[in-house]
């Protein structure tokens, strides 16, 4: 969007920055070359915008947010707001994002809380598309996709490469491995594999995500060795998991990805429920 009338009335800071003149920006926020703030927005005291970054008008980024270089931020999104927590007692906490992120309108992204380090953490190249929601201390790491409407509960670990279709739901604590895919309108309750496809009510492991990984780079031998795991795995007979683990490990060579996926599900039993991260679980302080 262009603001050819508007900008001629723009504060500047720096070289080539652009702050509309109706946008409410703390004299206290560090701000790159090159950022430009529309109309409305607001930027908060303690935040740190990269250099190339857009925020359009609309837009809140307040509490202690870092923003990387050339992301956008899109209307109606807000960035580090207090996190969604009954355990928060307005302890300093942190939003850290990295470079090249798209946040489309409506997104939330909420700052960590003490009992989950202080930390939400975004990594670089990801989009979050409109009206999708980012907890408390979540991790996402690079190129991530959030479809329409997609909800985090608190402590979610999204690891490179995941796609999350529209209106999907992640229990807290929940781990979605690399290159998985979540189909639209699937709840998630426990960690999902690495390089798989999961969809359904209840959710179930479809197959592998071939189309995903061709797209990322993978080559052929790759994801047959992730396709023969897989059929080891979840299309056996053999319901004992942890003989046919055993079986894999034996193998002469293992490749990366498939040592991977083993490792993971190795931590899955090593968690409660389903879910590795439930091991990090900060007791709530009962008082009397």
């Amino acid at each position: 969007m262009k603001w050819p009338e508007h900008f001629k009335k723009t504060k500047k800071r720096g070289d080539a920055m652009k702050i509309h003149r109706w946008a409410l920006v703390h004299p206290g926020a560090k701000l790159g070359r090159d950022v430009e703030i529309g109309p409305f927005s607001v930027v908060g005291e303690n935040v740190t915008i990269g250099d190339g970054t857009v925020i359009k008008n609309n837009a809140t980024v307040i509490g202690h947010t870092t923003i990387g270089k050339n992301s956008v931020i899109y209307p109606n999104a807000v960035l580090g707001a207090e996190p969604q927590d009954l355990k928060y007692c307005g302890e300093q906490s942190l939003l850290l994002m990295g470079d090249n992120n798209t946040v489309r309108e409506g997104v939330t992204i909420n700052r960590g809380t003490a009992g989950g380090g202080g930390k939400t953490i975004i990594g670089d190249n990801c989009f979050f598309m409109a009206c999708s929601h980012v907890a408390h201390d979540c991790l996402i790491e690079n190129n991530v996709l959030l479809a329409n409407g997609v909800l985090l509960g608190g402590h979610v670990v999204l690891e490179k490469g995941v796609k999350l279709m529209g209106l999907v739901g992640i229990q807290p604590f929940v781990t979605i491995g690399r290159f998985a895919y979540v189909g639209g309108h699937t709840r998630i309750v426990q960690d999902v594999p690495p390089y798989v496809i999961i969809e359904g009510h209840p959710a179930r492991i479809r197959q592998v995500n071939v189309i995903g990984l061709e797209r990322e780079g993978f080559s052929g031998e790759q994801i047959d060795k992730i396709k023969d795991s897989f059929r080891v795995l979840f299309r056996s007979d053999e319901l004992n998991r942890n003989k046919i683990l055993g079986q894999l490990e034996k193998q002469e060579y293992i490749s990366p990805e498939v040592e991977y996926l083993i490792t993971f599900l190795r931590n899955i039993e090593k968690g409660k429920h389903g879910r590795y991260r439930e091991i990090l679980r900060v007791p709530p302080q009962l008082t009397i």
